[in-house]
Order: structure tokens, then sequence, then C-alpha cells
């Protein structure tokens, strides 16, 4: 049964790869009529937050251009976080199944709720999915990204909930005429193919259009995964003030894990599975539709309005150890969304000095058929289900942020966001397990941020900032009526920082931050939960950009963090450090160039051990690699903007953990990926 519906998913794959590039040539074939016949040429619709970009940042942004995302060949966006300081992936290597960011002394991103993410504005956390605030960023195309702009710590006013850690911002290109193919392959099977077209239409339109097919084997037994993924956005010049937009996407994807290995069995054989584990993947179908209506109100003020939908579904087999043997469990969601927003942005004068100004107010809700199963063998149910239920979350924000340059050298920033959340849940059938199911109490929850940027002199700006962001109850906590009087967890941080620019061969970013928590919620008996509890994360974060010669450019991204607990009703726990926050985190990267043709690459990585559980007896290992690349940009008479990309992966083939984590008190690792060859082709048209 399972191979039947693997094979009409692999097949509806290559039928959505094949339309891509059909849609693809069919615009290529046009492409020229339509921009010769252009006559007006406006800016883009923009997405929320996107009028600030001007503004220097009076807080911790690490901005991720075009140029980097292109530099070599990237399957996931999340090979880029590497580039950002403090910033680590904790790679589970389960096909299909989103990996675990860490943050500013938070563990719990991507997999969890600790860090926010949005593509062109709308959020891609999901309120009751694996995890509260899971996200999963395999529904973006690499080739289609504009920018990244990584927010570190709870200071952006775009997002609320899951925005404690940081938020994670990407765009995609929106303007411009291109023709952009990114091709590459590479060992256990990798094949991955990317294009991405823009072209200015007749009367100021634009389109838009990205694709993906990705595939691969795997290094070890039963990882095989498919994906594809295609984007789409078109925009109509209506008149002079007017601009309308519509935009679409659409995923799916299959993959098969071969599960954790314990420790003695990886110190074995590395890249092996456990008999134990057999029928665990995930498929996934994903889509959304957003409609956008930008107005000239005059001057330097515009209002945006937009509503999006997104629909999917997403299932995932795992096993592991649990009372005693190993068990398969099935989790399965049912998702949907509706989003709807004003935004209103501009510019004035205050006191003869500019004022860059937004407001927004959006409303999201989101419903989700949530299921779990345990005990399966092979995805053969053997028992009813623990938990099947409808969970609804609501929730309408308020929101405002304004950039003052007080005086030549002096900017500040205030941003104030207002929240209100409900919801509800019922069940849709029979349930074995103990989760309480009623309606939410309804919450209200401000964040305000205040921020400075002073201009010290034309090599050096200093920056200080204090921001408070917040975390609702967790999963089915928020849905009982017992926990009707829990407040949110607040986290508040303070950030002091410098950008120093010597010489135009140095560049220096270093920031300094600590963050208390307080009001945490720690669950006291079976569906029962209070307010006790606080942590403190504190660090220092460095990007550091040197130009030793013409032909060399080093540049290394460190982060050092220390977060431990404060206050908790195990006193043993006291002091100790927060779970799966590795102590340090480096990457140096040194680009060599004998030729203007010729780039020679080596990325070194360093990442410091982490405790794996509460009490701070076990620990994971710290681990480096080495990254080898060359690269040969083709002579323009071959191809445009053509290079040939060689990267070695784990050059040193150097074996380690991408994970370590304890469940049902056993040691388990997910084993890092070994020694790997990866061709890439990138050229425009």
């Amino acid at each position: 049964m399972r191979t039947k519906k693997n094979s009409t998913h692999r097949s509806r794959c290559q039928e959505l790869t094949l339309g891509c590039t059909a849609l693809a040539c069919c615009a290529l074939l046009h492409g020229n009529v339509w921009a010769h016949e252009a006559e007006v040429r406006l800016a883009e619709v923009q997405v929320k937050g996107q009028s600030l970009d001007a503004v220097q940042p009076a807080f911790s942004v690490t901005e991720i251009g075009r140029d980097d995302l292109r530099e070599q060949p990237r399957q996931e966006v999340e090979s880029l976080w590497s580039k950002v300081p403090g910033m680590h992936i904790h790679h589970y290597q389960l096909s299909g199944v989103a990996n675990g960011l860490v943050l500013r002394g938070f563990g719990g991103g991507g997999h969890g709720g600790d860090v926010a993410a949005t593509l062109d504005g709308i959020p891609l956390n999901e309120a009751t999915s694996h995890a509260d605030g899971y996200f999963d960023l395999n529904v973006v195309v690499p080739l289609e990204l504009d920018k990244v702009n990584v927010y570190r710590g709870p200071v952006s006013v775009l997002q609320g909930n899951y925005n404690r850690a940081g938020l994670v911002e990407l765009r995609t290109r929106r303007s411009g005429s291109y023709t952009d193919v990114d091709v590459s392959t590479g060992s256990h099977g990798l094949w991955d193919t990317q294009a991405a077209l823009g072209r200015e239409l007749k009367g100021g339109d634009q389109l838009n259009l990205a694709a993906q097919h990705s595939r691969g084997d795997g290094a070890r037994p039963s990882s095989g995964y498919e994906r594809s993924t295609l984007g789409g956005h078109w925009k109509h010049h209506v008149h002079e003030k007017l601009d309308i937009s519509l935009s679409g996407r659409w995923h799916e994807a299959r993959g098969d894990s071969p599960g954790y290995l314990t420790e003695a069995q990886w110190r074995q054989d590395p890249q092996g599975k456990d008999g134990h584990v057999v029928g665990d993947g995930a498929n996934k179908h994903f889509g959304t539709l957003r409609l956008d209506a930008q107005y000239a109100l005059g001057g330097e003020t515009r209002l945006l309005g937009f509503v999006y939908a997104t629909q999917q579904d997403f299932v995932r087999w795992f096993t592991r150890p649990r009372s005693g043997t190993w068990m398969q469990r099935e989790e399965r969601y049912d998702r949907s969304v509706l989003g709807a927003g004003l935004n209103l942005n501009g510019k004035t004068a205050l006191a003869a000095r500019e004022l860059n100004w937004m407001l927004g107010l959006e409303q999201v809700r989101e419903s989700t058929d949530y299921g779990y199963w345990d005990g399966l063998v092979n995805r053969q149910r053997m028992a009813a289900a623990l938990d099947d239920r409808n969970t609804r979350l609501n929730n309408t924000a308020l929101y405002g942020q304004g950039n003052w340059q007080a005086t030549d050298w002096l900017q500040t920033t205030a941003e104030l966001r207002w929240d209100r959340f409900d919801g509800s849940c019922r069940l849709l059938g029979t349930e074995t397990g103990g989760d309480e199911c009623s309606r939410m109490q309804g919450r209200n929850q401000a964040s305000p941020k205040l921020g400075a940027l002073a201009q010290i002199n034309p090599q050096t700006a200093v920056r200080a900032s204090w921001s408070q962001g917040f975390a609702l109850p967790s999963d089915f906590a928020k849905y009982a009526l017992r926990n009707s009087d829990l407040s949110a967890n607040i986290f508040r941080q303070i950030e002091l920082g410098v950008q120093w620019k010597p010489s135009s061969q140095w560049l220096l970013d270093a920031s300094v931050y600590r963050i208390t928590s307080s009001q945490e919620i720690r669950n006291t008996a079976p569906g029962e939960y209070e307010n006790l509890g606080a942590t403190l994360r504190k660090g220092a974060e460095l990007q550091l950009h040197w130009l030793p010669g013409r032909a060399w450019h080093l540049e290394w991204a460190y982060g050092l963090n220390r977060s431990e607990v404060t206050q908790n009703a195990n006193a043993a726990l006291l002091g100790q450090r927060v779970v799966a926050v590795p102590e340090y985190t480096s990457t140096l990267h040194a680009r060599w160039m004998p030729r203007s043709d010729i780039t020679v690459h080596g990325v070194l990585r360093h990442v410091g051990r982490s405790p794996i559980n509460t009490s701070n007896t076990e620990w994971a290992a710290s681990y480096h690699w080495i990254d080898l690349g060359l690269q040969y940009r083709l002579p323009a008479s071959v191809a445009r903007n053509a290079s040939l990309n060689l990267w070695l992966r784990n050059a040193a083939d150097t074996r380690y953990a991408s994970t370590t984590t304890l469940i049902g008190g056993q040691r388990l690792v997910a084993p890092g990926a070994p020694r790997s060859l990866q061709l890439g082709l990138q050229f425009s048209l």
C-alpha cells in the first residue's frame, strides 16, 4: 500500500517539475517582447515592514544578500545560518522534518517556537503542529530569494508570539528582468535543479517565477527524499497610484528516515541504522495564495492591504525508545490559515528632522486537525488515537514603529506591538490521551521596544536597545480551563553593539546581550501548569570581515553564550545551563582569488559542547568540520553570469554527532553528514 502511495506521489512531483519547466520556458520565449513593450516601470509592491529598509537598524540584524545566496550551490535555505553569529542548526537527519535552530541562547527554534519566520510577510510558524511554533523552510526556493534578514533577539515589531530569540525574515525577488538557473549534483544520489525568472511586462506589470526539484538517496539506509516547489508573483499596475499583486506557492515532499542511533551503534557504524526503525518518514503538501494592493496616498505615504490563505497537510512517522522498547508514532496535521491586514507607512518631519514611520493591523485565524497515534508497526495503527482533535488560534495584532533622526549623529527607534489571542479546541473522535480540550481564555500582550544608534565618527557607530518579547503557554496548555489564569512567559533583552570600519579592508560588528525571562511555565501534573521559573541568557557575538590583500577575503562569525536557570521549583537546577544550547559557535570562511575568474573557498565550523539534560550531567560533545570549494567563472562568451562550483563537504571526513539527545532514558545520536562531493553550474540567460 505504501509503495503505491509513494509511486503516485513521485509521479505528482515529476508532473509538477515538468509544469514548472514549461511555465518558465513559456515566460522566457515571450520575455523579450514584454520587456520591449513595457512603458512604465514602477517600484515593486512592498511587504509589511519593507518601507524601513533604508533606515540603519538600532538592533542587531544580519542581512544576507543575493551575492551570499549565489556564492555556492544551496539546496536548502538553512545552509545560510552558519553565517549568522551565534546561530546554529541541530541537524536531526530526519527527512521532511524541520531541524532545530539555536539563537541568542534559545535552543527551540525551527522545531519549536523560539524563532519566528516569515516569507514575504506571511508567517511560517505553525500554532499547533509537531511543536508549538514549528516551521519548515523547505517550502522556499533558495534561488528565488532577494534577501534574508535575521533579527537577533525579540527586537522586531513584525511578529509577536514565537519572536523571543529572533525573527527570520525572507523576501523573494519582486522586480527586474532575469533568468537564472542553478543545477547541482553530487554524492549519495543528489540532484537539485532551481530556476528563477523575472520579466517587466507591458504597462508596468511584473512577473516573477521560481521552481525547484530536489532529490537524494542520503548517506544512510532509508534516507531518500524528493521535493518540488513552484512559486510565482504577478504585479499589475492599475494606475499611477494603485498597484495590485497576486502571489502563490505550491510545495510537496516525501522522505524516508533512518531515525536515531544509540551512541554505541554510532561509534561502531556512524552511518548505520537501528533495526527497530521500520517505515519512518514524512509526507507534506503546502499551498499558499496572497493578494496585495498598494495605494500611494501622496508624498511619501503609502497604504498596503493584503489577504492570504495557506492550506497544508503533513504526516510524520517516528520510532524512538519508549517504555523499555522502541515504538513508532504517527503525527498527522491538516492546517488552514487565513490572514488579512493593513500597513500604512511614510515619512514626515518631527522638529525639522526626518521621521520614518509604520503602522499595522493584522488578523490571523489558524485551524489545525491533529491526530496522534503510538505503537504503530511499519505505519500500521494498532490502537486508538491518543489525540484526535481540532484546535483554533486567532491572533489580532496592532503594531507601530518610528525611526527618528534626532540629530546628525543620533537616530532613535521606538516600537510597540499589541497582540490579542483567543481560540478553541474540540474533539474529532475518541481519544485515549489525557490532554484537556476546551475554549482558550482570551489573552492580551504588549511588547515595547526601544533603540538608539549613534554615529560617533565616520568609522564608528554604536547602538543600544531594550526590547520585550513573550511566549504563550505551549501546545494544549492553552486549551485547558484549569490553566486560564496562566500568564505569558515574558522575555526582556538589553543589548549594546558597535560597528567599526577603520578602513576599506576592515569591518567589525560586535554586540553583547542580556535576556531575562520571568513567569516561565512548568507542568505540575497531567494537564496542570503554573507560572514559576526564570532564566538568564547572556552572550557576545562578533562578525568580522578582513581583506588582507586584493586576492583575499576572510569572514568570521562567532557567538558565545551562557544560558542558565535562575528560578525553579527544583533547587538543584539553579545555575544549570539551558538544554541544547552550545557554549559557542564559530564559522571562519576564507576566500582566495588567484585570478579574477577563480575563487578558492575554505570554511571551518566549530561548535561547542551543550547539555542535553536539565541537570547538566549529560553533554553533547563539541565538534568541527571543514568544507573546501573551487569556483570558476566562465567567460561571458559562453554564458552570462555563469560559474562552475566544486565543493568537498566535510573534507576531513570528521565523525561527529549533529544532534545528541536523551529519549526514553537512552542517549541517542543523529550522525553528522560524511564526506561528500558536490558539483554545481550556475548561469543566467
